[in-house]
């Protein structure tokens, strides 16, 4: 959930997985999709409205005093029933929740219920049914195809009982003493109604194709796609759903040729690497580094890991928002970041983009300031070549990199980290970047050959000397003289940490800065334990 994006924080609902398994069951479309097409349903029913509003125009004005005949006196009695049952089931459709495949059904209901009217306004014409004739029923049938989401048999049944309408109305007249056509006329007049009836199945095998297609794109092994939340250089970040597990999640996309995966037999080997580093990275078992529940490569060939979904903001978008942090606080979130590291460097893993960017403060249960170090989906195993080996492209961030990356040429280990650990602190305390440059290349010469000014020079708000140490020993442009690991800076953080900064501290500053997510957690629980409760009864 990096990049250099800004992700948008949304809310899991936990409401979705439940519901949308009750009611898009045995359906021939994925939930979402088929959602999307029942809200379209108003479009048709909206405009039948306006028909029969022309159609009552038509039989009460128009037609008397064109022909000097008047309509029978039910045809517009029928024509406003027309316009209230349209009304109706627009006004059920749009504004009454209810089971998508209940609406559906109601939908086609109103189908026949159009094909019965219409054809009882056509037998007005009889005996005057002419062959090859076309009925307003055929309209009525297609029509309804393309806009009701039914499986392909249902509009199958649906449009040959509608297609029988006009048949059976001709049959009622003829019973109750009315003129007929002859039975040649007869049948080829109707005879188009049963053609669009076996047409209207074409429709929705279509959307069905579709729908499949769009299923299984938007599927990553368990999870479902829900929601772009941002892109950068890397790929993507979507919020995603298990499909069958109240849990939301972000689902990381990659593309191969980040990786360096070109051939056929390079993305192999790409996705053997990439399994074997998601496999070490889920095996961190750290509080402060985010959990990796899944791992594969979607069939367009990109890379994709699921994370958990957090509730919260990037370090860079605190910052941005809020401005520099007190030293206490700062401490107290470095504390987390080094404990999620120390972990890592001790199973031989280097991060390498270590960055505001990739480390989330949010809320966790009832815990708040919580750390999660991020991005730990591209984490190399020991000690790693600065350059990658399919594009020879420095990998990570021009304004945290440590000068034996940007130098190249040699292995690079866990001292990287330290040193992106001491810009992160520095950006934390002062509110800017270690060094300020035009281009990426003045940066990368900064970070080779400049010294960096103490943070307490650069910020209005109070910053030890001995914090002003800190820092700068992750900054050292020779890593020797660094603090070797996580593990040794994790003692050098907490030698400084007061307690003017807690749980209770954490507590107050969200509730006053972020209230929308400082609340968040009892009313997902409390929505999710009702869920499950409607389940469970």
């Amino acid at each position: 959930m990096s990049d250099g994006t800004t992700e948008r924080i949304v809310r899991p609902r936990v409401r979705t997985t439940i519901e949308r398994l009750r009611q898009t069951a045995g359906n021939h479309l994925p939930g979402d999709l088929l959602e999307d097409q029942v809200r379209r349903l108003g479009i048709l029913f909206g405009v039948c409205a306006g028909l029969w509003i022309f159609g009552l125009l038509m039989d009460a004005i128009v037609v008397p005093r064109i022909t000097g005949r008047p309509m029978p006196a039910w045809a517009p009695m029928l024509d406003v029933a027309g316009i209230v049952v349209s009304a109706a089931v627009f006004g059920y459709e749009r504004y009454i929740g209810g089971n998508c495949h209940a609406k559906i059904d109601v939908a086609l209901g109103y189908m026949l219920w159009n094909a019965a009217a219409i054809a009882v306004l056509s037998t007005s014409r009889l005996p005057a049914i002419q062959p090859y004739q076309l009925s307003w029923t055929t309209v009525v049938i297609l029509t309804s195809a393309m806009m009701i989401p039914a499986t392909p048999a249902k509009m199958l049944f649906a449009s040959a009982v509608a297609a029988s309408m006009d048949p059976i109305a001709v049959a009622m007249a003829h019973l109750f003493g009315g003129p007929v056509s002859s039975p040649g006329n007869m049948v080829l007049a109707f005879l188009p109604n049963y053609a669009c009836a076996a047409i209207a199945v074409v429709p929705s095998y279509a959307l069905t194709h579709i729908g499949h297609r769009f299923d299984q794109a938007q599927r990553f092994g368990s999870y479902e796609l829900i929601e772009l939340l941002g892109h950068g250089a890397m790929g993507e970040v979507w919020r995603a759903k298990h499909r069958l597990l109240a849990r939301p999640a972000a689902i990381k996309l990659i593309r191969p040729e980040v990786l360096g995966a070109g051939s056929d037999g390079e993305h192999r080997t790409v996705l053997h690497r990439f399994e074997r580093e998601a496999q070490a990275t889920a095996s961190l078992s750290s509080p402060h580094t985010i959990r990796v529940f899944d791992f594969g490569a979607a069939q367009d060939g990109r890379f994709y890991y699921v994370m958990e979904f957090l509730h919260g903001r990037d370090l860079e978008t605190l910052v941005q928002e809020f401005g520099p942090m007190p030293a206490d606080r700062a401490l107290y979130l470095l504390r987390q970041v080094c404990h999620s590291l120390a972990e890592a460097h001790a199973r031989g893993m280097v991060h390498r983009d270590i960055k505001p960017a990739n480390i989330c403060v949010c809320r966790a249960g009832l815990d708040y300031d919580v750390v999660k170090v991020l991005d730990f989906g591209l984490v190399k195993l020991g000690a790693v070549n600065a350059t990658l080996a399919g594009d020879q492209m420095i990998s990570g961030t021009p304004a945290f990199m440590a000068p034996e990356v940007i130098a190249g040429g040699g292995a690079v280990d866990g001292r990287a980290d330290i040193y992106a650990i001491g810009g992160v602190a520095y950006y934390l305390l002062t509110g800017q970047l270690v060094f300020e440059a035009d281009s990426a290349i003045q940066m990368l010469g900064h970070h080779l050959h400049t010294p960096p000014v103490p943070p307490s020079q650069r910020t209005e708000l109070p910053v030890t000397r001995a914090i002003d140490d800190l820092v700068l020993a992750c900054l050292e442009k020779d890593p020797r003289r660094r603090p070797q690991d996580a593990r040794e800076l994790l003692r050098m953080v907490r030698s400084c940490m007061t307690d003017a900064w807690d749980v209770d501290a954490a507590k107050r500053w969200w509730d006053l800065h972020l209230p929308e997510l400082s609340g968040a957690f009892e009313r997902d629980a409390m929505a999710g334990g009702a869920a499950l409760l409607r389940v469970a009864s």
